[in-house]
């Protein structure tokens, strides 16, 4: 490809080639571009200020346009020609991208006008594309052309950083109804589908940042700024803000406001719609009318909530402690104050959370029962809920809290993070884990510092790795471990995706007792190096972790891996231990009752397999072919464990444990098609 050509152009170029090809998305581009994914991402963002999954897709709706023109094709086949998997998928794309239908435009209905161009490049090029590269340096201004004003285009997406207001008082004690009015400002905006908002954690890190909006707004990866400062005088609020245009680098709204401090939520609501207007965002009625909600008509009482709130979003024992005193004397003065109450629930759960005596459970309860009573459509109360259904161990019940939350607050990081947490661990599934951590990577673009930047990237490599996407787990971690050398969990991760990557099963033995060795109360690493020995049936190796590792959970009372009894019990009586192996099974059936998570089926099967019940086994075992959204970590090891080892004689052991495997690989390439399709990789 000539080097004369621009870089945009040669890029161009090659979406064009694979045109047709629904599964040709970034990674592939970078491959065939020669470059890395990320290097990628970089150029055709600062190029054209979309991302690369929206330049491949505006490529496309481009040729659809023309071929639509042509009226030589259905809107099926067109959709078929420009790589869309899905016919309604391409529809709303192209509806969204020039405001009318595709069949508008084959019937001959479509306002012509407003079309990018009446002929497209590959319909007139075509010839071209195949390999004669001398003449499409000739033609670079008819690319150039063709394309459309990436601002104006409305494939740009419209993502919003809130950076921290700068208190201009002179008293400093009234930086916290500063950081009131920047918390607020964000939290209405945060209420706009139609907006991409960075979390108030992301933005924090450059409230003392020398570094300017350019290079601010590429780490946090937004078209806008919305930068202020302000102060009180008495019953007086001064306040200055713009909304900057990322790609100009100027602002394309100023406000400057002099009102009363009984006027505070006007003025929040008067800047949230402005912004909104200001970058034409859609706010439906919905919205607007939770955007316009007052939280409270006592300015005393609000007062006191602004106060709480910084010591409050530290989450240490003694901002908490500090913020509780504030948060009751607001709901005091007002007793229909539902933030209020909310953020007393959440801190006294933050409070309790990783104690084993539990001292707040009826606090935590009445307060978030509170907050919903006075305003159930705000997202705050239902985060109330969902940790009170959480701290109780109800996690079923927290999931429609939860998401509800979210359609009130779709850009609302802590939603995201909590359902996060609940797929990961609480109710298994994989596919969600994964959606809801790269959502919250969209939302926790950066943090304020890196140590919690890494855990950020951990918890994406650990997703990554649960649904087979090891080369993308290995990138996370490495990035992990660029923001936090001395991250305590990622070489933990990291030899397992590296022996997914090259399946050798001695290096990861060897990879985790070096870990092992660094920090022997790593209780969760001599697990695994427990069952690896027991899998590779190093028997007498595996009953030294075993041991200890069962007896650490008793000196510290920890109810830990009760999956792990049927792999002691089975040691045990491999070894002739056969009363320490009646213990540990029983408990493991006691385990079996409890758990309805997707693995119930396996783990039954693993207990009639354990008992000699081969024929029960079988069918649990086929039950659970039946599941979807599991872990890679278990086709990678089922047929190393010994206990499913009993059940390898059956006529229908071998098929079975295909059909998981095949069942596990077809969901991942149906994740993978669906978070290509909603850019998420």
């Amino acid at each position: 490809m000539s080097d004369q050509l621009s870089f945009i152009e040669q890029v161009e170029v090659i979406v064009l080639k694979n045109l047709n090809k629904d599964q040709f998305g970034v990674s592939e581009l970078a491959e065939a571009m020669h470059m890395s994914r990320s290097n990628l991402l970089r150029r055709i963002k600062k190029q054209t200020q979309l991302s690369a999954s929206q330049f491949i897709r505006q490529v496309r709706l481009r040729e659809a346009m023309s071929l639509l023109q042509q009226n030589s094709h259905t809107v099926s086949e067109v959709s078929d020609l420009v790589g869309f998997g899905s016919t309604s998928y391409f529809i709303k794309c192209f509806r969204e991208q020039y405001g009318f239908s595709p069949g508008e435009i084959s019937k001959g209905e479509g306002p012509v006008e407003n079309t990018i161009e009446s002929t497209g490049f590959l319909s007139k090029y075509r010839w071209y594309i195949g390999g004669a590269t001398a003449v499409l340096i000739a033609f670079a201004a008819v690319l150039l052309l063709s394309r459309t004003d990436a601002v104006n285009s409305p494939g740009v997406e419209k993502s919003i950083a809130v950076l921290p207001f700068k208190n201009q008082s002179a008293d400093s004690t009234n930086i916290y109804f500063v950081n009131g009015l920047m918390e607020s400002s964000l939290y209405n905006l945060q209420k706009i589908e139609d907006l991409r908002v960075i979390s108030r954690t992301s933005v924090e890190k450059y409230r003392h940042s020398n570094k300017s909006i350019p290079e601010i707004a590429e780490e946090l990866d937004v078209n806008y700024i919305v930068e202020g400062s302000g102060q009180r005088l008495g019953n007086k609020v001064l306040l200055n803000i713009q909304l900057i245009d990322v790609q100009s680098d100027q602002p394309i709204w100023v406000g400057q406001y002099n009102r009363e401090t009984v006027d505070i939520f006007s003025l929040q609501n008067d800047i949230a719609n402005q912004i909104s207007s200001a970058i034409k965002a859609i706010v439906t009625p919905k919205e607007l009318a939770q955007i316009e909600k007052k939280p409270t008509d006592n300015l005393e009482a609000y007062d006191h909530y602004l106060q709480a709130m910084d010591p409050y979003l530290s989450r240490t024992e003694e901002g908490l402690n500090k913020a509780i005193p504030l948060f009751e004397k607001a709901v005091l003065l007002d007793p229909e104050f539902a933030l209020a109450y909310a953020h007393l629930a959440i801190s006294y759960y933050h409070l309790d959370r990783f104690k084993n005596d539990k001292q707040y459970t009826e606090l935590i309860n009445n307060y978030a029962d509170k907050a919903l009573l006075y305003d159930s459509k705000n997202d705050i109360s239902l985060i109330a809920k969902a940790l009170y259904y959480m701290y109780v161990e109800e996690y079923q019940l927290a999931v429609p809290h939860l998401e509800k939350a979210l359609e009130y607050n779709p850009n609302s990081a802590a939603v995201v993070q909590v359902l996060s947490r609940l797929y990961s661990t609480y109710l298994p599934d994989t596919a969600k884990y994964l959606k809801n951590a790269l959502r919250g990577m969209q939302l926790e673009v950066t943090v304020s510092d890196s140590i919690a930047q890494a855990y950020i990237y951990l918890d994406l490599s650990n997703a990554f790795s649960q649904c087979g996407f090891t080369d993308l787990a290995m990138t996370y971690i490495d990035k992990t471990l660029e923001y936090d050398p001395n991250n305590y969990y990622a070489p933990h991760l990291k030899a397992f995706v590296e022996y997914a990557q090259n399946k050798n099963f001695a290096q990861l033995i060897a990879n985790l007792e070096t870990e092992y060795e660094k920090d022997s109360t790593r209780l969760d690493i001599l697990k695994d190096i427990a069952k690896l020995h027991y899998y590779n049936e190093d028997y007498e190796q595996a009953l030294g972790y075993y041991q200890g590792f069962v007896k650490a959970k008793k000196q510290y009372n920890l109810n830990i891996y009760p999956e792990e009894d049927i792999n002691i019990a089975q040691l045990h009586k491999t070894l002739g231990n056969k009363e320490k192996a009646s213990v540990f099974f029983q408990q493991y059936v006691e385990f079996c009752k409890k758990n309805q998570s997707v693995y119930s089926s396996v783990g039954k099967a693993a207990k009639h397999a354990y008992e000699g019940k081969i024929e029960l086994g079988i069918q649990e075992l086929k039950n659970f072919a039946q599941q979807d959204h599991y872990q890679y970590w278990l086709i990678l090891f089922i047929e190393k464990d010994p206990v499913f080892k009993k059940m390898s004689l059956h006529p229908d052991y071998e098929d079975t444990i295909q059909q998981i495997k095949a069942r596990f690989w077809q969901n991942h390439e149906r994740l993978k098609k669906d978070l290509k399709k909603n850019e998420l990789i």
